[in-house]
């Protein structure tokens, strides 16, 4: 058995049935690249001999009574594909519409933990005569990085390309230990907490001072609890509302290097003037910037080799307040340089380091009675949204042969903050991923189209 980290095992302990802690990924396919035509059966079939070769695909969980710390993996030596991959039609006429709100169904159904934790939705007849795929993993199971890797074993450069060799994030999980075995490793994993705990206190009782008086001095990141209170801060349900947009990478980078910025700059920019118009439209527009949640990965900064999420976060101001384009982009420049700044002062491990002493029972039990007393709108808000910006490849991909025309990531949403907006880059263009909690944001497409259009704002104001 492998253990899980901390931080993995808090994806599992903080998820209920209305904060659901899986990632999906919307992917939109061109079959008329498969070799031979496609066939449901046929890519059922290449889909089976790729899963053989990955055996993270089928590990699932294990958590038995005398298991007295985080879950572990082990091999599901009764895996069956067809528990996790599933054929299903859109509804006429076949649209973005439709197929959003498909996916945001989808998005809203809970995976079995008895099984693997992940599923995959190909999704036919689209309007477009293209077939779509949606693929969820469990956040416990994945990360940006980690989960944009497992799926590359799937993929491929060519129609005919075969599978890339699997990495360590496919690595085999042993069965499951001996029952005195685990009990004992429990027990002592149990015994070292007091002195983990020692060790780890002096470093957080000495940066957090430091942490938020850099803050309130404006020499770093925004302040969490300062964010305007917005329609989509507020107690979430299990609903989800989905929408999509895809942009040009070469306008993009033209923004980027017109403004002297990097691309993620420009990425949040757009998305802060998108954010703009859609909460001007629906007469909500705060008079402060919004504060949004960027999730960074620190797997390249990390000392830890366990446990698939490896991953901090800062808070990014969003200058939504600000009707010139130009002047959002400069001061989110700006902002995200001091936030970065401040951020790698903060040890890329903590995270995963005090992570460890989550317990799944107080977590479970403290997650549903916020969630019950509706407490995320009864104190400031944290934080308005979560944006996350994923690397994908230059390269075109083709799954399972069909090439690959869209690749839109969808994180999680969670109470007092009921939308996500996730960028991935892939061929040539941007493809940006929203999902909300449905009685907050019922209707994402307004957001999804003003995307273009503040692309477009920002493209008009470059210098001349």
């Amino acid at each position: 058995m492998q253990r899980l980290s901390g931080l993995d095992a808090s994806f599992l302990y903080l998820e209920t049935s209305s904060q659901l802690l899986h990632v999906c990924g919307l992917l939109t396919l061109d079959p008329a690249t498969v070799p031979g035509g496609y066939r449901f059966a046929e890519l059922a079939r290449r889909l089976d001999e790729r899963v053989a070769l990955v055996p993270a695909f089928r590990r699932k969980l294990y958590n038995p009574p005398l298991n007295l710390v985080h879950p572990g993996w082990v091999s599901d030596e009764s895996f069956d594909l067809e528990h996790h991959l599933h054929r299903i039609a859109v509804p006429a006429p076949g649209g973005r519409a439709e197929l959003a709100e498909l996916c945001a169904h989808l998005a809203g159904q809970p995976l079995d933990r008895s099984r693997p934790l992940w599923e995959m939705y190909v999704i036919e007849g689209l309007a477009d005569g293209g077939i779509a795929v949606l693929a969820k993993m469990h956040h416990a199971s994945v990360d940006g990085v980690s989960g944009a890797n497992l799926l590359s074993y799937l993929a491929g450069l060519g129609p005919d390309a075969p599978p890339p060799e699997p990495g360590p994030e496919a690595a085999a999980e042993p069965g499951a230990p001996n029952q005195l075995s685990l009990l004992g490793s429990s027990v002592a994993n149990l015994a070292r907490r007091p002195v983990e705990l020692a060790r780890l206190l002096p470093g957080l009782l000495g940066m957090v001072p430091r942490w938020i008086g850099r803050s309130l001095q404006g020499k770093g990141m925004a302040t969490p609890f300062t964010a305007p209170r917005t329609s989509f801060n507020g107690t979430i349900t299990g609903h989800r509302s989905v929408a999509y947009a895809q942009l040009d990478l070469a306008d993009v980078k033209a923004v980027k290097n017109a403004f002297g910025v990097t691309v993620n700059d420009a990425v949040l920019a757009v998305c802060a003037g998108a954010l703009r118009r859609f909460l001007a439209d629906r007469g909500e527009l705060p008079a402060d910037p919004l504060v949004a949640t960027v999730p960074v990965s620190v797997h390249e900064r990390s000392a830890r080799q366990e446990g698939s999420n490896r991953v901090s976060a800062f808070f990014a101001s969003l200058p939504t307040h600000l009707p010139e384009p130009a002047a959002r982009v400069f001061m989110i420049a700006e902002n995200n340089r001091l936030s970065k700044a401040h951020h790698s002062t903060i040890d890329a491990d903590m995270l995963q380091d005090w992570a460890q002493f989550a317990a799944g029972t107080t977590f479970g039990l403290a997650v549903r009675a916020y969630s019950a007393l509706r407490l995320a709108e009864r104190h400031p808000v944290v934080h308005n949204l979560v944006i996350s910006n994923v690397p994908g490849p230059p390269q075109p991909l083709y799954l399972l042969g069909a090439r690959v025309t869209g690749f839109y990531p969808l994180g999680p949403v969670f109470h007092g903050a009921g939308l996500n907006i996730t960028v991935l880059s892939n061929a040539g263009t941007v493809n940006v991923g929203l999902l909300g909690a449905r009685e907050l944001v019922s209707d994402l497409w307004p957001l999804a189209d003003a995307l273009h259009d503040s692309l477009q704002e920002l493209l008009d104001a470059r210098p001349s």
